[in-house]
C-alpha cells in the first residue's frame, strides 16, 4: 500500500526517506556499472586467452602428427609414447572444454544474424536464461503450429479464397523466418540444433514465399490442396514431437530427482 501523508511533517519525513533510498539506488547503480565493466574486461581477456591457447594447441597437434608421419617416434621409449598419446587426448578434451566456455562468452554473429540484427551481442550469460529462451522457442512453435493447423484446415475444407490463402502463406513466411532467427540465436548460445533442421526452415520460408506470390490459376488450384494437406500433417507431427520431448524431459527430471 502506498504511503499517504496527512500533514506537512509526515511529508518531510517521507521526503527524507526517499532521499536516502535515492542515494542508495545511485550507489547500487554505480557498483553495477563498475561490475559490468569488470565483467566486460574479463570476457575479452578470457576470449583472447582461449583463442591463443587454441592456436598453440593446433600447432602442437600438427607437429605431433608430422612427427608420427615421419616416424620420429619409433625410437621413443614406451613411457614417452604413452605420454604423447595422453597429450593428444588432452588436446581433444581441451577443445571440448573451450567450446563449453565459449557458450558463455560473447562471440561474433554469423552472416545471417549479422544481416538481420546487426553485430549485437546475443549471448545469454547463464544456463537459466538459455533454458528459458529454449523453452520460449518450443512454446512459440507449439502456439503458431496450432494456429497454422486451424488456418490450413479452414482453407482446405471450409473456405477457398485466394486472399485467405495469401494470409496463410504470409503467416508461414513470417513463422519460418522467425524460426531461423531464433534458432541462430540458440546456436550462438551453444544449442546443438542440427544443420539439416535449420536448412529445412530456410527452404520452407522460400517455398512459402513462392506460394504467396503464385498467381491464382489452374496450376495453383491443382497444387493448393496438396500443400494444405501437407501443412495439416506437418502440424500434427510438430505437436506430437513437442509432446514427446516434453514427456522425455519430465521423465529425466523425475529420474534425476530420485
Amino acid at each position: 500500500m502506498l504511503f499517504s501523508p496527512t500533514n506537512l511533517s509526515e511529508c518531510f519525513r517521507e521526503w527524507e526517506d526517499l532521499e536516502k533510498d535515492y542515494h542508495n539506488i545511485q550507489e547500487t547503480h554505480r557498483l553495477y556499472k563498475q561490475k559490468l565493466e569488470e565483467m566486460t574486461k574479463l570476457q575479452s581477456s578470457c576470449s583472447s586467452a582461449i583463442a591463443r591457447q587454441r592456436k598453440k594447441l593446433k600447432e602442437l597437434s600438427l607437429q605431433l602428427k608430422n612427427c608420427k608421419g615421419q616416424r620420429r617416434t619409433s625410437n621413443l621409449s614406451p613411457e614417452l609414447m604413452k605420454f604423447v598419446s595422453a597429450m593428444e587426448e588432452s588436446i581433444k578434451d581441451k577443445a571440448h572444454a573451450f567450446f563449453e566456455m565459449e557458450a558463455f562468452l560473447p562471440k561474433k554473429n554469423g552472416l545471417y544474424l549479422t544481416l538481420v540484427l546487426g553485430n549485437i551481442n546475443v549471448t545469454l550469460l547463464n544456463k537459466q536464461e538459455k533454458f528459458a529462451y529454449k523453452g520460449e522457442y518450443e512454446k512459440f512453435k507449439l502456439v503458431v503450429t496450432f494456429i497454422l493447423f486451424m488456418f490450413s484446415f479452414t482453407c482446405r475444407f471450409l473456405l477457398s479464397y485466394r486472399v485467405l490463402d495469401a494470409l496463410f502463406n504470409f503467416l508461414l513466411v513470417w513463422y519460418y523466418c522467425t524460426l531461423t532467427i531464433r534458432e541462430s540465436i540458440l546456436i550462438s548460445n551453444g544449442s546443438r540444433i542440427k544443420g539439416w533442421w535449420v536448412f529445412h526452415h530456410y527452404v520452407s520460408a522460400f517455398l512459402s514465399g513462392v506460394m504467396l506470390t503464385w498467381p491464382d490459376g489452374a496450376l495453383y488450384q491443382m497444387f493448393r490442396n496438396q500443400f494444405l494437406s501437407y501443412n495439416l500433417y506437418q502440424s500434427k507431427c510438430v505437436s506430437a514431437s513437442f509432446t514427446l520431448n516434453n514427456g522425455s524431459k519430465q521423465i529425466f527430471f523425475y529420474v534425476s530427482a530420485n
